[in-house]
């Protein structure tokens, strides 16, 4: 999995960020918990997707129970948050330590950066080895058998040395399928919904090549500059055909996800359906923010799309904000300046608690309310539409985030 749904915080409305939140830091807590700090590196935005489609499979009885408050974090700004506990945060957590132990042997193997260097490349062989064993281990405990993904990666390698011009990507692509497909599926195992597991797996498989897709596309012009192997230039598979098979998965990702019964399925569709096909126009390079203005992904038109304009404000989905609407309320009083010292000792302490980075914080001198970096869009013309999602495809109507897609229409 390679991190790239990545939803722009201001696609989401208030409840399903903090349910989003809840799984980041479910995965996170988990790994800390079974394996110690420094694994909690290996925390990413796709792994947390195991967890999600874990609890939002569970009937709403089931999904409670496995929420925790956790304390005071520096990444959420020094504040308590519920947290995702429980068989899919721990199944995430054996999913990202075997691929992250995979992705720093295949890092070994190029001789990438500093693994180049032989005393690193033995520190780094060390951690990835007790990485394998810990999800081995935790995946085990949860009825998870992580040979499959071990065999995906090994499998993996040797496809890659056999793969030339002609080749059909998607000979590349299928141990990455094959892997993500085992761990979707056995969510629904970990839910008590058996019925569930071959769409998911299906939904798995696809979002397994669009991973494998996506970090090609994205990678391609780095990779032929520092003339490491690629998928898509190895094969002379061209950028339109890759485009292709994206938009395919897409499609069928979202026809899986139809099939499978949910008891609160709102932030899994967000994220599959919503985010995924963002990140496509991302890789492509063909979408901006999709409640603002810009092109609409290539293959994905958005029907009924507002004008930026038009768009309501934070708060109040229903006001008017275009001529002639409510005049909008004044802008609250800054707080007092801080002196330069005073300033830059409040800096620092922010700097040393990570909110700088991952958090919310008052600047230093000025009090205004700002946002981490780690916060900032990823995309481009982003309004603050907070309350709203995406439109659905098929009816074009604007639904609330809390009730994403809830329209009555089949989408």
């Amino acid at each position: 999995m390679f991190g790239i749904v990545r939803p722009c915080r201001h696609r989401l409305s208030e409840g399903l960020r903090t349910q989003w939140m809840a799984h980041l830091c479910g995965l996170c807590l988990a790994l800390r918990r079974d394996h110690g700090q420094f694994a909690r590196v290996v925390t990413n935005y796709d792994g947390l997707l195991i967890s999600v489609l874990t609890e939002a499979q569970a009937e709403r009885e089931r999904s409670a129970a496995w929420r925790r408050t956790a304390g005071p974090c520096p990444l959420r700004g020094m504040r308590t948050a519920s947290v995702a506990r429980g068989e899919g945060a721990r199944l995430a957590a054996a999913v990202s330590l075997v691929l992250a132990s995979a992705k720093v042997r295949d890092h070994m193997a190029d001789g990438d950066g500093l693994l180049a260097r032989r005393p690193v490349a033995l520190a780094a062989r060390r951690v990835a080895t007790g990485w394998g064993r810990a999800g081995a281990r935790t995946g085990s405990d949860v009825g998870f058998d992580t040979a499959v993904l071990v065999d995906a990666v090994d499998r993996q390698v040797g496809i890659e040395a056999l793969a030339g011009p002609g080749t059909p990507i998607l000979d590349v692509t299928e141990p990455t399928e094959t892997a993500t497909a085992a761990a979707f599926a056995h969510t629904a195992v970990l839910a008590g919904r058996p019925g569930n597991a071959e769409p998911l797996a299906e939904a798995g498989r696809l979002f397994g090549r669009l991973a494998h897709l996506l970090d090609a596309v994205e990678d391609r012009e780095a990779d032929a500059a520092a003339g490491a192997w690629n998928p898509l230039t190895a094969t002379g598979t061209p950028l339109a055909e890759a485009r292709r098979l994206a938009d395919d998965a897409l499609h069928g990702i979202r026809l899986a996800l139809r099939e499978a019964e949910f008891g609160d399925g709102k932030l899994a569709h967000v994220l599959l359906v919503h985010e995924l096909r963002n990140s496509v126009g991302r890789a492509f390079g063909t979408a901006s923010c999709g409640h603002g203005v810009g092109a609409p992904s290539a293959g994905t038109p958005s029907v009924g799309a507002v004008p930026e304009a038009s768009m309501p404000p934070p708060g109040n989905p229903f006001a008017p904000s275009g001529p002639g609407g409510p005049p909008l309320p004044p802008e609250p009083p800054r707080r007092d300046r801080r002196g330069l010292l005073a300033g830059c000792l409040v800096w620092a302490g922010l700097a040393c608690t990570c909110q700088l980075c991952c958090g919310e914080y008052d600047s230093p001198w000025t009090g205004e309310r700002k946002e981490g970096l780690c916060h900032r869009c990823d995309c481009d013309n982003c309004s603050d539409c907070s309350d709203c999602c995406d439109c659905c495809d098929c009816c074009g109507k604007c639904c609330d985030g809390c009730d994403c897609c809830d329209c009555g229409c089949d989408c």
